[in-house]
């Protein structure tokens, strides 16, 4: 009887496997669904996705049998063209995202319709501003220069390693800090201080990402309860609470007492746009103090990880390619060569020199499209609809677009898709090679088309060049570098780095003008 029991298992095995489109993709239990092969593969979860799309044709629908989790997920730049730009009013980020992003508030990530137009037209009216973009450039610069090249050079001087993500993601998050609120909370000073603000929002993304693959009955309950995962995320939000609440109280008094104000951070610049707004009654105060303390989250979430975990990636895979390392020094040594340094050699880059350089923009892009900062993207449909690869689309259904897989697709990039090539990026004249945002899509697409793509590149240049041109990185044998369970593409591990000092301003004045000579720069 045993044997006829484990015969009719093994037949029934079998028999869900001959229902699979391929070999990658997971098999659908009853009443669990695919739930089974996602907690399994957990660990690795966007590879995983990605094998799936990649044997799916670039779609694949995820069910979670009686839970009621199901997902459209794809990859397709059809698709994403389709859903972000040609009928973007139909695919909204929807009430469920609301629900699990609920620590961002009414912020402009969770808005949709009316809401959004108007926050996003305010943002983008102030960070558009000549004034805060070049305060953004001179933090970049500042923080680069006086925090994290010390820190570096003091690892380099004693041998001993640091964790570059860790201290990428400080330094952004300084910066972060100081375009938003204003303030500089010293994360990166000396002795690296435990910020309870930033442990908040790395248990805050971890947590988020888990949400999408818990049912929401379950989440919920957690979180009321305060139990398991959701623990991490009730304390993390009264953290981020007060710490808002606290800044921006701070700010209005000081400018209150000035009179005034003349700082450019986006916090002041929102009270100020508000009062203004407001000033003919105090029965809107609750409202205003609520869209502060939404807006500055999400404007810290993204620019403080974002950035931070692009920084991470770009030179983890530099590491792993000193053929585009050595070409990038060389793109920098003209500037360099140029610059006296200080006493130590170090030599930091302006904004506005690095802004043509080629090779870096490319260098850049090529990380961002094989390691996005946000590696997936959540949707909802509006009403029903037919997606260009001909799957029916319901009202109510839920879609995730893998901006991580599409840089691994050989359908979407070619065969050498998975390859660290700058060069795809650009043309035969020398130029930069313009790809579409529904196919490079690290920057999201159509109207919701990321605000500070422009300032990310800006602090992306200035700190990597920084780093790049004053020590040569390593990371260290045998640490495993794999993403973390996050909403965002941070490292599981850190990035467990040595670095050591190149060489002296003269010698890299010797080795440009033998550059120049090889390869005939600067001829009359």
């Amino acid at each position: 009887e045993i044997y006829s029991i484990l015969c009719c298992c093994i037949i029934y095995y079998y028999h869900l496997q001959t229902k699979k489109a391929s070999a990658s993709e997971p098999t659908e239990w009853p009443v669990l669904g695919h739930l089974f092969g996602m907690f399994a593969n957990i660990h690795r979860f966007h590879d995983w996705a990605t094998d799936i799309l990649a044997g799916g044709w670039h779609n694949f629908e995820a069910r979670a049998g009686l839970t009621g989790i199901r997902f459209f997920i794809t990859c397709d730049p059809s698709n994403v063209r389709h859903i972000f730009t040609s009928n973007f009013a139909n695919y909204p980020k929807g009430d469920e995202y609301a629900e699990i992003f609920d620590v961002l508030g009414n912020g402009i990530f969770n808005a949709d319709g009316e809401s959004w137009r108007s926050q996003r037209a305010k943002a983008q009216m102030l960070m558009a501003g000549a004034r805060f973009r070049a305060f953004a450039a001179r933090s970049s610069r500042d923080k680069a220069e006086k925090s994290l090249l010390p820190l570096l050079a003091h690892a380099a001087d004693t041998g001993a390693r640091c964790d570059l993500h860790d201290l990428f993601l400080r330094l952004t998050f300084d910066v972060t800090c100081t375009l938003v609120f204003g303030v500089d909370t010293g994360c990166l000073s000396a002795g690296l201080p435990v910020i309870p603000f930033a442990r908040a929002m790395d248990d805050v993304l971890e947590t988020l990402f888990l949400r999408h693959i818990i049912p929401m009955s379950c989440w919920k309950l957690m979180y009321r309860l305060e139990v398991g995962t959701e623990r991490k995320m009730a304390v993390a939000r009264r953290t981020i609470d007060r710490f808002v609440a606290d800044t921006s109280a701070m700010r209005r008094a000081d400018m209150i007492r000035q009179g005034t104000s003349n700082s450019d951070d986006l916090l002041s610049s929102f009270i100020s746009h508000d009062d203004d707004d407001t000033s003919n009654g105090n029965d809107v105060v609750d409202e205003t103090d609520e869209f502060l303390r939404d807006t500055t989250v999400n404007l810290l979430l993204a620019g403080r990880d974002t950035t931070g975990a692009a920084l991470s990636w770009f030179f983890y895979i530099l590491s792993k390619n000193p053929r585009v390392e050595q070409k990038l020094l060389e793109e920098l040594a003209p500037i360099a060569a140029q610059k006296g340094g200080d006493g130590g050699g170090m030599v930091i880059f302006d904004a506005s020199e690095l802004k043509n350089l080629v090779y870096l923009q490319a260098a850049l892009s090529e990380c961002l499209r094989l390691y996005p900062s946000v590696p997936f993207e959540h949707k909802a449909v509006a009403a029903d609809d037919v997606l260009p690869s001909g799957h029916e689309m319901k009202a109510g259904d839920k879609v995730l677009v893998f901006s991580y897989s599409m840089g691994r697709m050989e359908g979407v990039w070619g065969k050498d898709c998975t390859e660290f090539l700058p060069e795809r990026w650009i043309t035969s004249e020398g130029k930069l090679r313009y790809e579409p945002s529904y196919k490079f899509f690290s920057f999201n697409a159509g109207p919701r088309t990321c605000l500070g793509k422009e300032l990310a590149f800006v602090q992306l240049k200035t700190v990597a060049a920084a780093v790049m041109w004053n020590f040569a990185v390593e990371v260290v044998p045998g640490h495993a570098v794999e993403p973390k369970l996050s909403i965002i593409l941070h490292m599981k591990n850190g990035l467990a780095v040595t670095v050591k000092r190149r060489a002296t301003m003269a010698s890299c004045q010797l080795v440009h003008e033998s550059l120049a000579i090889s390869h005939g720069w600067f001829r009359s």
